[in-house]
């Protein structure tokens, strides 16, 4: 048994019993990152990133928490990549910068997408492409790639062996049967998989709590067919830059109907490109112009594709509606979000929605037309899923807490024992044992922030201290006292920002401070932290008494 107050680092399992340990990706959308050992060698499964909410002003990006390998790098035999999504390799080039050599295994488009990424970090990176059913072997495992529909191409569920047990991990899973690119989830091998055992099905939660199956991509063609060719000016679709087969559909209905398509934003940009050189993205040449050429065409003749999809304050999407940017909406014009919501961005894509509208754009979005579907199973195709692999253990990952329990549910309802289900946080170490998977401790896993050029050196402290500011607003107090006198002799001089427009909204305050100010000096109290501590106090329950406010208040108390 491991002590649960043992600290960050993974302590070694037993020998020849295999361990997991998720660093992120349950209870959260995002981040996700698996660590699997058998005989102290480790495998990485997957390495992403979070995407911080409103509540985390001034985050760009939050990572897994290394803090319990930090010290076992070495043991690392590989990493296997299951696609080419942020929260599936955006995390990367940050191990790397820790262990630069650990061999990556993936398709050719997420190795692609990954060297893109290492570029920037000036790190080259050991990245060894696979094709669909390839094995590897690495140290103590043995891994088979295998193909699942996706909203990326290239996307890997995975077989892996071991002398501790076989798990197949299911990648973010969709059984779609007339996949954009041919490629269908191999339902084949999963079966054959089950006829060897399975020991454990790691299988993604995202969709369980929605009942029957995800329709196909190509169900979206006629929609976004018709949708081009009725809209009376320009239009403009955002979309996750790494959902080249949505992309790939949006060219294909444009020329269809004889538009042009721009691409804007570095990603969207980026990740086409990439698409495009390996072969997994398709368009005439004189189809794809430059964003600077959309102004010397008619309007019925352009689209424009771009990123912002989840209201990313940066992103050109958010520009635009913000008229920050050289691409003005007008009337007439169309803006489609080809995209589902991520749970916590509601609020920032109904304000751009709204902002959109005002500009006399007509929004068309999940809610009021059929232009998405997911690119993650249903409960019907996870039901399948574990039937086709009929495992005598379940791990529900990737997803939120609700997600987790919902395939549960899924589990149990075809037989599964619930003592042979696991549904855990993250830093749960879970050994995989005859008897079935028992969680036999757990590390400290905590959120990484990226702050622009630092990582991990921002506390949870600093993020309440920027919601305070940036809901709340700032108030600072300049108080001079006479200590022998016993008397305040300059102010107290009161601004806010984000607060009040004028600061005689504190006329009433201020004499409230004088008198607790005086009294306490009459009393004896002469240090400057106590008495500013009294002005904090009583400035605080004015405002909340009068404003129903909460500030950063910051008293300086100065000796004359």
């Amino acid at each position: 048994m491991i002590d649960l107050n043992a600290g960050a680092q993974l302590p070694a399992a037993p020998a020849n019993v295999l361990r997991i340990v998720q660093l992120g990706g349950l209870g959260e959308i995002g981040r996700n990152m698996a660590v699997l050992e058998i005989n102290k060698e480790l495998l990485i499964v997957d390495c992403g990133v979070l995407f911080p909410d409103e509540t985390q002003p001034g985050v760009d990006l939050i990572l897994p928490d290394f803090e319990p390998i930090r010290d076992r790098l070495d043991q690392i035999s590989a990493m296997v990549i299951t696609h080419g999504h942020e929260d599936h390799i955006g995390a990367i080039p940050y191990l790397l910068r820790e262990r630069p050599d650990i061999p990556i295994y993936s398709g050719r488009l997420t190795l692609a997408l990954i060297a893109n990424k290492l570029k920037e970090f000036r790190i080259s990176g050991n990245l060894i492409p696979v094709s669909d059913r390839e094995i590897i072997r690495a140290g103590e495992f043995e891994v088979q790639f295998l193909a699942v529909t996706h909203s990326i191409p290239d996307a890997y569920g995975l077989f892996i062996k071991t002398v501790g047990g076989n798990i197949v991990h299911s990648g973010d899973y969709k059984n779609d049967p007339t996949p954009l690119d041919g490629r269908v989830t191999d339902i084949e091998f999963l079966t054959k998989a089950g006829d060897l055992g399975v020991d454990l099905l790691m299988i993604d939660s995202t969709g369980a709590e929605y009942p029957g199956v995800v329709e196909s991509e190509r169900t979206l063609a006629p929609v976004l067919n018709d949708l081009v060719a009725t809209a009376p000016g320009r239009i403009i679709v955002a979309s996750f830059a790494s959902h080249i087969h949505r992309v790939q559909q949006i060219i294909n209905a444009a020329e269809k109907n004889g538009r042009n398509v721009a691409l804007l934003g570095r990603s969207m940009v980026n990740t086409q490109r990439i698409a495009r050189e390996l072969g997994y993205l398709k368009a005439r040449t004189e189809t794809l112009i430059n964003i600077d050429d959309v102004d010397s065409l008619p309007d019925n003749k352009v689209i424009v594709i771009c990123t912002g999809s989840q209201g990313e304050p940066l992103a050109a999407l958010s520009r635009i509606a913000n008229r920050d940017h050289k691409l003005s909406i007008s009337p007439g014009d169309t803006v489609i979000l080809a995209s589902s919501l991520v749970p916590g961005n509601e609020t920032a894509v109904n304000n751009i929605i709204n902002k959109l509208i005002r500009q006399g754009a007509e929004v068309i979005h999940k809610g009021n037309a059929e232009v998405h579907v997911s690119g993650h199973g249903s409960a019907g195709e996870l039901i399948e899923l574990m039937q086709v692999v009929r495992p005598k253990n379940v791990m529900a990952v990737h997803g939120e807490h609700r997600h987790q329990v919902a395939n549960r549910k899924l589990a149990t309802s075809i037989g599964v024992t619930e003592s042979r289900i696991i549904v855990a946080d993250n830093g749960a170490v879970i050994d995989l044992k005859k008897s079935g998977p028992e969680i036999v401790g757990q590390v400290d896993v905590g959120m990484v922030f990226v702050d622009g050029s630092s990582v991990g050196e921002l506390a949870e402290t600093s993020l309440t201290d920027r919601r305070i500011l940036g809901e709340e607003g700032f108030i600072s107090i300049f108080v001079a006292v006479d200590l022998v006198a016993g008397k305040v002799i300059a102010g107290p001089e009161l601004h806010a920002r984000g607060f009040a427009e004028d600061d005689s909204v504190f006329d009433d305050v201020i004499p409230q401070i004088v008198a607790v100010l005086e009294t306490a000096l009459a009393a004896g109290t002469i240090e400057a932290r106590t008495l500013a501590q009294l002005v904090r106090r009583t400035t605080g329950k004015w405002v909340a008494s009068r404003h129903s406010r909460r500030p950063m208040i910051v008293p300086v108390v100065v000796e004359a």
